[in-house]
């Protein structure tokens, strides 16, 4: 795990077999392969999304919201995923489809 320096990822984290910080506060943003990056990016990109197509997310379906945005995220063009390949995925999830 990868994180900032904030007190409370100390505690959120404990139980993961590594975590490792930089400190923004001294102005260390990356050290070897340590940064937050990719969840500053993901969260960028989350935050747009939820703005400009959902515009609302009732707080108990957040999760669900972020599952959804996962998905999309992992099965990305990015990451080899083409729109045909993502959606192959998807229906192979769907229980009962064999």
């Amino acid at each position: 795990m990868m994180t900032d320096q904030a007190q409370y990822y100390k505690r959120a984290f404990g139980g993961f077999a590594g975590h490792e910080m930089v400190d923004h506060g001294k102005e260390e943003y990356v050290r070897g392969e340590c940064h937050t990056n990719t969840a500053e990016g993901y969260f960028s990109l989350f935050k747009k999304v939820m703005k400009a197509i959902y515009q609302h997310c009732d707080e108990k379906h957040l999760h669900r919201y972020l599952a959804e945005f996962d998905f999309r995220y992992n099965h990305r063009v990015a990451n080899g995923v083409n729109d045909l390949a993502r959606m192959d995925r998807a229906l192979k999830a769907v229980p009962g489809s064999g």
